[in-house]
């Protein structure tokens, strides 16, 4: 998800038909611009090499978001949004609309990963690996960084674990409770809520985890694995403010109610 404010001016965009990476290249109606969904910038026209503000979003289930935020706004999805017309890719073995450009063995053609990001260092967390270790303290470039998964909705979190200049370790309390997770630090036995990065009770109380950049990718294509998790949904905590321009690069949306 992007903020649609560039260069302090509010753009809208459109789909442009072509496609980068095997995904969305959009159009804005100001200038003319194209702008690549994966990498994130205008590619070709005035604003070409312009990167889009990114806002930090939440990949849950309907009701697991509903639980975090129940006065939410959410997108109505009769008329234009009633159907995903990519249902039929999600499930077959096609990697890419137009074909495969890279060949990477490592993984599943469509394997759910989260893809974190932080100043062009990379790392790819499949989802298979976090059913197994939902908790994973790691650094990515010089960023230490906690990757928590919530196998029950699908749910995965990054935050920097950096506190005051110290790195923390997290571990799991208990076991997995759905929004009311509860980690522990083994440096200060502090112990945080999971969904929010919250410290609620010991040495550290009301310190909040900082978010780290993150997406959730299937290779070169969102969406395997989704009917594990029905009921899936993007979720955006942002102001209810109307001059607060959004673009959705990509909505997935299914069956909200």
């Amino acid at each position: 998800m992007y903020s649609r404010t560039i260069n302090g001016k509010e753009h809208t965009f459109g789909v442009s038909g072509k496609l980068i990476m095997n995904a969305l290249v959009m159009y804005d109606h100001q200038t003319d611009t194209l702008w690549s969904q994966f990498l994130r910038k205008g590619v070709r026209g005035e604003l070409a090499g312009t990167e889009l503000e990114v806002i930090p979003v939440i990949q849950t289930t309907w009701g697991t978001w509903k639980e975090l935020h129940p006065d939410t706004l959410v997108l109505d999805k009769r008329g234009r949004y009633s159907r995903d017309s990519y249902r039929g890719y999600y499930q077959d073995g096609r990697a890419g609309v137009i074909g495969e450009t890279l060949s990477d063995d490592r993984l599943e053609r469509k394997a759910m990963v989260v893809g974190v990001d932080i100043a062009g260092n990379t790392k790819a967390y499949p989802f298979g690996a976090l059913s197994d270790n939902p908790v994973v303290n790691d650094t990515v470039g010089e960023s230490h960084t906690l990757v928590y998964f919530d196998d029950s909705s699908g749910t995965a979190l990054v935050y920097d674990r950096e506190v005051d200049g110290n790195p923390l370790t997290f571990r799991l309390e208990g076991e997995p409770n759905g929004i009311l997770t509860v980690l522990v630090d083994e440096e200060t036995s502090s112990r945080w809520m999971a969904f929010n990065g919250t410290a609620i009770e010991g040495e550290l109380k009301g310190q909040t985890l900082d978010r780290v950049f993150r997406q959730s990718l299937a290779g070169l294509a969102i969406g395997t694995r989704i009917g594990r998790w029905n009921r899936f949904a993007f979720g955006c905590p942002i102001s209810n403010d109307a001059t607060h321009g959004v673009l959705t690069g990509f909505i997935f949306v299914q069956h909200l109610r």
